[in-house]
């Protein structure tokens, strides 16, 4: 059976802090019957309001959920608190519901339900239906694969491709087209605001930014867009903001230029220009283009951010013999949790094909050779934090609109002080930010810590931190 995933994990699958709740209080074996687990599934009938109890299985390669409740959240809740059951151990009637694994806090030991030795039928029907699809999908891969590549063979079965690959040329032809004029639009908007000084910006407020914003989207430039709304906030962002907003303008200044002049530029600085800018690759794309480098990726850590219209997970991974480091990005709607989840700490033998760009980091997750698993060592190697600082600097010698690059910091500790908290080595310090410091501060118990997270300009963005008990979630 694959490794149980730890309570952090399983609700970072929640697609809102309602849903981490409701399952937490479905984390108990009291509402649940027909359990069972495998290497491939968890599932569990567990009692609702009415007669009929809500049949729930758990994919554990995806994962993917069936339920047959009419929730619109996606995983439910009954989903999660199956898998909580299960993270804490209790399905498997282990009596572990207070092991450091366990869901509810202060829940009194209890023994799980019995556990099924072979899925229900309502179980292994949308199990079998995954297997089939997914063999197909290997089928069609493999068949595309095996294909002759048109020398000898019939042009007419190419004719439809090449005019699809033709028509996307336009559109991008179209497209850059349209980028190009806003960016030169862009370059007119800074001319004049520097022209005419920085006396009237806090009486502009959001509302111009928000208009020349509006152009860029019109431009089809989402990146530039962004960057430009983000310049209403800065002349009330409190002292010293004149400094930051001409840094701004800089940097907002520098990426229309490479924009316009990208044709010039060596080809992975000028995709990440592009990426910048709000052009995007497909990850089949880039799987397809390859080169695919298989290793055993380390999960390092993930962390989801949100706004009304989207959730999205940066997922770092780490490869045991190539030594490079990989960010995994996921998305989903409101209500709905981002589709790629993988448990921090684990190990998983994959493929991945990362996007052009300098520096590279951003990967495609192709296949998939194993679950994931427990590594050999301990706790992944770290470099202190002049390393760290070093490496980030090196990063944005490639990418200068780059805010952090990830960073594991070995023998490092916590320390509150009356400007914020740092991060304290024997090379230095930076300051730390983390959803919880104390939690870290309690982690290390005041020695050293191995912590993985994002170091950049602000400081360090604390992930995931190692104790002797394995990896913690922050």
């Amino acid at each position: 059976m694959n490794d149980r995933w730890t309570t952090d994990h399983v609700l970072s699958l929640a697609p809102d802090a309602a849903s981490q709740k409701a399952a937490a209080k479905l984390s108990r074996p009291t509402p649940w019957a027909q359990t069972g687990a495998s290497a491939e599934a968890v599932w569990g009938a567990c009692k609702g309001s009415g007669s009929r109890p809500y049949q729930t299985v758990v994919a554990l390669d995806g994962p993917a959920y069936h339920c047959s409740c009419p929730s619109r959240k996606f995983p439910c809740k009954h989903a999660l608190g199956l898998l909580l059951l299960w993270s804490s151990g209790a399905l498997a009637g282990e009596g572990a519901a207070q092991s450091a694994g366990a869901v509810a806090p202060g829940a009194a030991a209890v023994a799980g339900p019995a556990v099924a030795a072979v899925a229900p039928d309502w179980a292994e029907s949308w199990l079998a239906g995954r297997r089939e699809r997914a063999g197909r999908a290997a089928a069609a891969a493999a068949a595309a694969a095996a294909a002759p590549d048109g020398d000898g063979g019939s042009s007419a079965p190419a004719a439809g491709p090449a005019r699809d690959e033709a028509a996307a040329a336009a559109r991008r032809a179209r497209r850059e087209t349209r980028v190009a004029a806003g960016a030169e639009e862009l370059l007119t908007r800074l001319a004049d605001q520097i022209r005419g000084g920085l006396a009237e910006a806090p009486a502009r407020g959001y509302a111009f930014w928000d208009g020349v914003a509006a152009r860029m989207v019109d431009a089809q430039a989402p990146g530039l867009a962004s960057r430009a709304r983000d310049l209403g906030a800065l002349p009330a962002s409190g002292a010293q903001w004149p400094t930051r907003l001409l840094e701004e303008y800089a940097m907002l200044h520098l990426l229309a230029t490479g924009c316009r002049r990208r044709e010039t530029l060596p080809a992975p600085l000028a995709a990440t220009i592009l990426s910048r800018v709000g052009f995007t690759v497909d990850n089949a794309e880039v799987l397809r283009a390859g080169p695919l480098v298989r290793d055993q990726w380390l999960v390092l850590g993930s962390r989801d951010t949100a706004d009304d219209r989207l959730t999205t997970r940066r997922l770092w991974l780490r490869g045991a013999g190539s030594g490079r480091d990989a960010l995994l990005l996921s998305f989903g709607r409101p209500g709905i949790a981002p589709e790629l989840s993988l448990p921090t700490g684990l190990e998983l033998d994959a493929e991945l094909a990362f996007h052009p760009a300098v520096p590279v980091l951003r990967a495609a997750l192709g296949t998939r050779h194993s679950a994931p698993t427990r590594p050999s060592f301990a706790r992944p190697r770290g470099v202190s934090i002049d390393d760290a600082l070093g490496s980030y600097a090196a990063a944005l010698a490639g990418d200068p609109w780059l805010d952090s690059w990830p960073t594991v910091i070995a023998d490092a500790t916590p320390v509150p002080t009356e400007g914020g908290w740092q991060l304290v080595d024997a090379t230095g310090a930076v300051p730390l930010f983390a959803p919880s410091p104390w939690r870290l501060l309690a982690a290390s118990a005041g020695r050293p810590l191995t912590v993985f997270g994002e170091c950049g300009h602000r400081g360090f963005h604390a992930v995931t931190c190692w104790t002797d008990a394995g990896p913690l979630a922050l």
